[in-house]
Formats: structure tokens, sequence, C-alpha cells
């Protein structure tokens, strides 16, 4: 809606979108962040604004967001054009305030109290594209219903969790996955992690895999002072757009335990840190046309994927 997007709110001061600003939102529902959460909140809306037009146009288009706080991110995303919004909140805390959200926007942001982690998109996503908003359960079937297009994860993810949520999602089988896009926020180290390059001590496992199945990219850096409470290091913002397929087709769980084995060992030649995955990893290596004396940094993510498709099909592989 323009009204929501581009103008001027009820009355002097207030927000874009008629609601609150986020420092009162968290002063009246006593909303200070928490460690053990890994809670660090935006409150510049239109700072979350930039954050929602990173992932395109949303107009129409279903949003997945993990840890929406107070809930900064869930109105930019909305005043974006999002056609639905699914946030998933751990903390009770915060479902007062993302419940005033629900209010001004009916029928587009379902909330759901519980852990990202355990979370079942396919029946998320479907329930608020039926308009089932509650958070009991519903029954539903498959998300990606005909004629739907793929949904988009934005969040400032929890920073105890972004890896792990961020792994499960590019371990999503089948692929291409029920997403198109994900802009994420993470530390600024992981984020330099995922889009590293061969060579740079920054790349590693989570490289391969992140860069094996998507095109990644850093599309927003942020200083701590974006924050409440600032945390102790920079934060960046990186997009990630699945590939249709990898090449050559490997296992992502195959090629997940290839490189946990050639990092975890990172300073030794791959004929001695593959060997707890065959007896002879020389073998292996020439086969996949990978010197047996070149370390895991200096070999290339197509390199990987061609030695987990060998490995996945190797006599002696256990």
């Amino acid at each position: 809606m323009n009204s929501d997007r581009d103008g001027a709110a009820d009355r002097p001061g207030a927000s874009p979108d008629g609601l609150p600003p986020l420092r009162d939102v968290i002063r009246t529902h006593e909303l200070a962040a928490k460690k053990s959460l890994g809670q660090n909140f935006i409150l510049d809306l239109n700072l979350t604004r930039r954050i929602a037009r990173a992932a395109g146009p949303l107009d129409g288009r279903t949003v997945v967001e993990v840890g929406p706080g107070p809930g900064g991110l869930t109105r930019a995303l909305l005043i974006e054009g999002a056609a639905h919004v699914v946030a998933v909140e751990r903390d009770d805390r915060c479902l007062p305030a993302l419940a005033e959200i629900s209010a001004r926007y009916p029928g587009r942001l379902l909330v759901h109290p519980g852990d990202a982690l355990e979370a079942d998109w396919a029946t998320l996503i479907a329930r608020a594209r039926a308009g089932r908003l509650g958070t009991g359960p519903s029954g539903t079937g498959p998300a990606q219903a005909k004629g739907q297009d793929k949904a988009v994860i934005v969040a400032n993810l929890p920073y105890s969790v972004a890896t792990m949520l961020l792994i499960g999602w590019l371990e999503t089988e089948p692929w291409p996955p029920w997403f198109d896009r994900m802009v994420l926020m993470f530390q600024k180290e992981v984020a330099e992690r995922i889009v590293a390059v061969p060579g740079t001590k920054a790349y590693g496992r989570l490289a391969v895999i992140a860069q094996w199945r998507a095109s990644a990219r850093i599309v927003l850096s942020l200083k701590p002072e974006a924050f409440t409470p600032p945390p102790k290091v920079a934060s960046a913002v990186v997009e990630l757009v699945p590939k249709p397929t990898g090449n050559p087709p490997a296992s992502v769980k195959v090629l997940g335990k290839v490189t946990a084995a050639a990092f975890g060992q990172r300073r030794k030649m791959l004929r001695v840190s593959l060997k707890q995955l065959v007896p002879n990893p020389e073998e292996l290596l020439r086969a996949a046309n990978i010197s047996p004396e070149q370390r895991a940094e200096q070999l290339t993510v197509a390199d990987f994927a061609r030695l987990a498709y060998i490995f996945e099909r190797w006599p002696s592989a256990r």
C-alpha cells in the first residue's frame, strides 16, 4: 500500500506505518535484549527498510523471518509490500509487540512462537498463505502450492544460531529449495567466511557449502552502533541466491563430510587429513585429479564437489 510505503503517518513524529517508534515499543513491553538468545535489535526503521529492499521487490511475496524481536525488520518487510511474513520467535516477551504489528496488518503476519531450528517451514508458509494465522496446529499441505512464488528468507539472525540455521537451509532437500533468495545478517567475521575465496584464511567448510549451493555476496555492512545493545563486533548482510544444481551433482551431506575432514586439519596435506575418510587418500585424490600434496584451502569449490562426488562412489569409503 502506498500509504504505508511512502506516505506520512497520521500523527507528527510517528513511524511511517503509524505504529510507535521501536524505542517506545521496547520500553512499553520491557524488551531488554537477552545475550543468551543472541539478541541485538535494530531500531532505525530506515536501516531495516534498506535490509528489506536488499531482498528485491517484495510485492506479493511470502517472507520468512527468524528472531523478529520487537518487530523492527518485520515492520519494514510489511511496509515494503510483503504479502505475508512468517516470523518465528522463541522469546515469549516479544509476542505482545508482534501482536500489535499483526493487528496493524490484518492477515499478513503469522507469528510462530518456537525454535527456528525445529520449524516446519512448509506448514508455516502454507498457513500464512491460507490466512490461518493462529499459533496452533493447522494440518495444512505443502507450502509451494501451484501458482505460488517461492518464499524469501530475510532475517537479522540471532548470532548464537545463525550458522546452524544457514547450514540447515543450504542442506535442504530436494534442491532447488522452497526459497529463491536469502538476505541474512551475520557477524561480519561469519559473513566473510561465507563469501571467502580459496587461499584466504577465512576460506573453509562454510564457504564451500554456501558457494556450491548458492551465489553469495555481502550487500551491506553495519557498525556495532547500529544495534541496541551494540555488539562487540561489526555485522554484515549476505545475499544468497540458490543455484539450480551443484556441478558435479554431489550429495550436500557428503560434501559436508569431506570438507569437515579436509578443513579439520587444514595445515596438513590432503593425503594426511583425508585418512579419516579412506585408508589411502592418495588414490582418491588422484581419481579426482587433485594433488595429494595440496592443502584444503588451495582447493576450489568445484574441486571439493568433484572430490565428494567420487568419494561417495569410492569402494572403500566408510
